[in-house]
């Protein structure tokens, strides 16, 4: 009898102590994937990329029964200000948009950024004999003739990090540049636009 009663206390004693156990290397594993997380922070540092819409012309814009001819010239300022990261752009697409109608359209050479860098990357876009709804092509009409335009430039990129030898995976980048203003007037000044981001 005395012995049933000292087996029936150490079975849930076994138990009480194995589930210790794995809540005790649970909470080890957290802590060193946490502690990981930010020693590799803190070294890395990460910073903001910045994006500058730094130049944008168009030329031989013609409007005609609804339809638009035109070529849009930009340059795109990006900052890598990372001491340690760098960044494939190996998917890059850029767009014209104007009242949420797609104006131009046109894909860009994929490059590699290294860290502490300033590159710029020039898109040209040409809309060619592109349908308008009649009141996109009655404010394009009326902003012509004042002799500037205002547009949102768009560019989506599918990027990689480096960081030493480790690549991430594929990421989203989104860049706006919105209310861009475009003369029709080569002498007259284009006033730089900083861009939003979002990955």
């Amino acid at each position: 009898m005395a012995n049933t009663t000292a087996q029936a206390t150490q079975q849930p004693e076994r138990h009480f102590n194995l589930v210790r156990c794995v809540a005790t290397c649970l909470l080890a594993l957290i802590i060193l994937v946490g502690l990981a997380v930010l020693i590799t922070w803190v070294v890395i540092r990460p910073k903001k990329f910045v994006y500058t819409l730094e130049n944008g012309s168009v030329q031989n814009f013609n409007l005609t029964n609804n339809h638009l001819n035109a070529t849009f010239d930009f340059v795109l300022k990006a900052y890598n200000p990372n001491s340690k990261i760098s960044v494939y752009y190996d998917y890059i697409e850029s767009t014209v948009t104007y009242e949420d109608q797609t104006l131009a359209f046109n894909t860009i050479d994929p490059f590699f950024q290294p860290h502490r860098n300033l590159s710029r990357v020039e898109s040209q876009l040409v809309a060619l004999n592109l349908a308008l709804s009649t009141s996109t092509f009655k404010d394009l009409s009326i902003e012509k003739s004042s002799g500037e335009i205002d547009v949102d430039v768009h560019f989506k990129s599918r990027i990689r990090f480096k960081v030493g030898i480790w690549k991430s995976n594929h990421r989203t980048l989104r860049i706006l540049c919105s209310s861009v203003t475009v003369h029709f007037a080569w002498y007259k000044h284009f006033e730089k636009i900083p861009c939003e981001a979002e990955l």
